[in-house]
């Protein structure tokens, strides 16, 4: 196993465009618990893969169960788990998980963020299409194969599953889904965009729209400052309904109210002030 800090590549710039960010017409992704033989294309593209970049951190009831979901999906896939100096006993389990064909298990020596270890699994993605996905079972992988849909059919660079298009999810806090409101109105305001859901942890991405992109926050700021410099990209992106089941604090949950607060510099230093130079 690789002992990894961080990998930087080289900023390219693309002229901005306006997104569009709906597709009623479009059905639901698979719920939880659906087989996935209902993946709606049947078949996938000579040569495809799909990269799933999971970080990780401190996540020990949850990581066994999270892996073989993303393993039992129906598609030639790679998982790169990033485990980001958890001392919960997360990385002596992934030890056996590191031994299967279909994963790689990246080790940071030190915590680092959210953002650092999406740098590092990014960095190693070499999948058609790279998708992000948590470890804490607030979302069901079993959607990814719905959300890559429109990436493969050409209809779209980049993917969001949205928290919020069917309502107000199960088991989210209130102060939670107040936040998320305020972050991704301002950052629309700033990238032109229509999003519901800009700090939403799936996220799927044609590959060539990511290649070269930069991630310079560590932590949870990696939400916006991704949206942002996708937008300016000029990537075409489209966001579709999912299923979420939120968790507390005594469950695991980490993201804190100053996490938030960065999310706001981090929205004006990549949506306005990048802009300006």
């Amino acid at each position: 196993m690789a002992m990894v800090d961080t990998f930087n590549w080289p900023e390219t710039t693309a002229p901005a465009a306006v997104w569009t960010a709906s597709a009623p017409e479009r059905p639901a992704p698979a719920a939880a618990g659906m087989p996935v033989e209902s993946h709606p294309l049947g078949r996938w593209p000579p040569g495809f893969r799909l990269s799933v970049v999971m970080p990780v951190f401190n996540e020990r009831r949850t990581i066994d169960e999270i892996v073989a979901r993303v393993l039992a999906l129906d598609v030639p896939k790679q998982l790169l788990i990033v485990d980001d100096g958890s001392s919960d006993g997360t990385r002596e389990q992934l030890a056996a998980w590191g031994r299967h064909a279909d994963v790689r298990v990246i080790l940071h020596a030190n915590n680092q963020g959210k953002g650092a270890a999406l740098r590092t699994g990014l960095a190693a993605a070499d999948g058609t299409v790279i998708a992000i996905q948590d470890a804490d079972l607030e979302y069901d992988p079993a959607q990814l194969l719905s959300l890559v849909e429109p990436i493969i059919l050409g209809e779209a660079d980049v993917v969001f599953g949205s928290r919020f298009l069917h309502g107000r999810p199960p088991g989210q806090l209130r102060r939670h889904r107040w936040a998320n409101a305020l972050l991704t109105g301002l950052s629309n305001w700033l990238t032109g965009l229509s999003l519901t859901d800009m700090e939403t942890g799936h996220k799927l991405f044609r590959r060539e729209a990511i290649a070269g992109l930069t991630i310079e926050q560590d932590r949870f700021g990696v939400e916006p400052e991704l949206t942002a410099k996708l937008a300016r990209r000029g990537c075409r992106v489209l966001e579709l309904p999912i299923t979420y089941v939120g968790r507390n604090f005594a469950q695991g949950k980490k993201i804190r109210f100053r996490d938030a607060l960065d999310a706001v510099g981090c929205i004006v230093r990549y949506g306005w002030l990048a802009r300006r130079q």
